[in-house]
């Protein structure tokens, strides 16, 4: 039997020797640039004419490496073969599906650097975010193995004379994993391995901005024993091929974790009965977030002001659990505002690569566009009172933004920026501020900073979002320690990292045998 699940202790980089291991393993990553990666189809790579170019998001004209793009020919060749693989791999024993995970995870852990490396160069992840990334990666791996085997016991029924009754659970098939750019290691792990340990197959499609790191992982998979179809590797444009897996007849189920625009078009799609499809498809769908921190009078106003800064700035605020909403009670309004301005200019930017630097690049020209106009627009529905200042070097970098005095019906209130831009309301007092932070249509992750207890159980049942924190920040969600998935338009509460999120891979089965 397994060992009780631990989560994986992140790497302290004030620890010289740790510095260096990093350092070689940026060294190491720099070396293998470049280089291309194919299909993987039924265990056998396939090149394409078509190709992803990844870059570096810190130095754009640095080639990451090139990946090959599928058509949907190569698409229904991908299921076909996770099709052909799923007749058999469902009948393997939990135990032995998760003894592949657990040797990822192993393999993983002693590669902890070289990932985090990659992390850093194809996602322009500071050390500390993509050794967190690493970190949780290795953790899906350790605890959905761990799930499996107690999803694949017997489930026990209530005894009745005459009768031998057995519940137990099931694989539902041919899934397809959609994971993002912002955790391409963890998110892309974790969806990826749940499904496939828990008996189905998978056709991985991978974000296009970070698909380097899939093929890694990929081939970490494959080292580590996972049997040929099992997980097949598929890059291509959503537009492309997303739309066609999707809609396919084979298809079981889609797990996706993007924007709210297209996880609603999977459910709109996904809804929709294809010829020969035999079944309802199952939709797994995390769509991110407008996350609010609310801090009242009573608070431990250096203790809030440093959850803000953490939650909205941590990554470039490219999480969906990142706090772009600070709603702060009139009395300690003023006082709050100036601290998380204060604590913001200190936030050392710039190329990743060098450890001194906690926020890196936003992820490509696209996004630093956007975030840029929503910059614009806050200037005209607040008061602008850090950043907005053009980067004079390369990269995508945009320097923390804090716009104050913001309305809730303003659009940088209302919308997801995704990017390093938080909006500050003033909220009458607690009342009001509960009732601003459930304006939105999101519901994912927030935080109350408070030392009232009857307002902390207040929040409790009201503050509407599927994790909440109480006196720390609203981002960095731990495996089977904060379950994570939202409400709303957050998608269907997943609950990834949670004790009931491999059922959501399974269908219950019930044997009854007249004695």
């Amino acid at each position: 039997m397994p060992t009780e699940f631990r989560n994986e202790a992140l790497v302290d980089f004030s620890q010289a020797p740790n510095r260096a291991a990093m350092a070689k393993a940026i060294e190491l990553v720099q070396s293998q640039l470049g280089r291309h990666y194919p299909l993987v189809i039924g265990g056998k790579r396939i090149d394409t004419k078509d190709r992803f170019k990844s870059v570096n998001p810190a130095q754009p004209d640095e080639l990451v490496g090139t990946v090959a793009k599928a058509d949907t020919t190569l698409a229904d060749q991908a299921i076909s073969e996770a099709e052909k693989a799923f007749g058999w791999w469902k009948k393997w024993e939990p135990a032995a599906r998760a003894r592949i995970l657990w040797r990822a995870a192993a393999a993983m852990r002693r590669r902890k650097f070289e990932f985090s490396a990659w992390l850093v160069f194809e996602a322009g992840k500071s050390w500390a975010e993509a050794d967190a990334d690493t970190a949780e990666a290795i953790d899906f791996l350790e605890f959905y193995g761990r799930e499996a085997i107690r999803w694949g016991a017997d489930q026990g029924a209530t005894r009745y004379p005459g009768e031998d009754n057995h519940v137990f659970y099931i694989p539902l098939g041919v899934g397809i994993a959609i994971p993002p750019w912002n955790f391409p290691l963890a998110i892309m792990a974790g969806m990826t391995t749940a499904a496939a340990v828990a008996g189905n197959t998978v056709v991985l499609k991978p974000a296009s901005v970070t698909p380097v790191i899939a093929a890694k992982f990929v081939e970490l998979l494959e080292e580590s024993g996972m049997p040929a179809g099992v997980v097949n590797f598929l890059p291509g444009s959503g537009g492309a091929i997303g739309d066609h897996l999707t809609q396919h007849p084979r298809t079981r189920f889609i797990s996706f974790t993007g924007s709210k625009e297209v996880g609603l078009r999977i459910w709109e799609l996904a809804s929709k009965r294809s010829p020969g499809q035999m079944w309802l498809k199952r939709v797994i769908a995390e769509m991110g977030g407008k996350d609010a921190i609310l801090v009242d009078e009573t608070a431990d106003l250096d203790a809030a002001a440093e959850g803000i800064v953490a939650s909205a700035f941590g990554f470039q605020g490219q999480k969906c659990s990142a706090c772009s909403r600070a709603i702060v009670v009139r009395s300690v309004y003023k006082e709050v505002l100036d601290r998380v301005v204060e604590r913001a200019k200190k936030i050392p930017v710039g190329p990743p690569r060098d450890p001194m630097n906690s926020m890196g690049p936003v992820i490509d020209e696209a996004a630093f566009r956007k975030i840029g106009e929503y910059i614009e627009v806050g200037k005209t529905e607040g008061r602008l009172v850090l950043g907005g200042e053009k980067w004079g070097g390369t990269g995508y970098f945009i320097p923390p933004a804090i716009v104050a005095d913001v309305k809730p019906s303003a659009r940088i209130h209302c919308e997801e920026i995704f990017g390093p831009v938080l909006a500050v309301l003033e909220a009458r007092d607690f009342e009001h501020g509960l009732e601003i932070v459930n304006s939105t249509e999101y519901g994912l992750t927030g935080a109350l900073f408070s030392r009232d207890r009857a307002r902390l159980e207040r929040a409790r049942q009201e503050f509407h979002c599927g994790n909440l924190y109480f006196n720390r920040k609203c981002t960095g969600a731990l495996v089977d320690v904060h379950p994570f998935g939202g409400f709303n338009m957050s998608g269907t509460d997943s609950k990834a990292g949670g004790r009931d999120y491999l059922g959501l891979f399974l269908q219950m089965k019930s044997v009854c045998e007249r004695l």
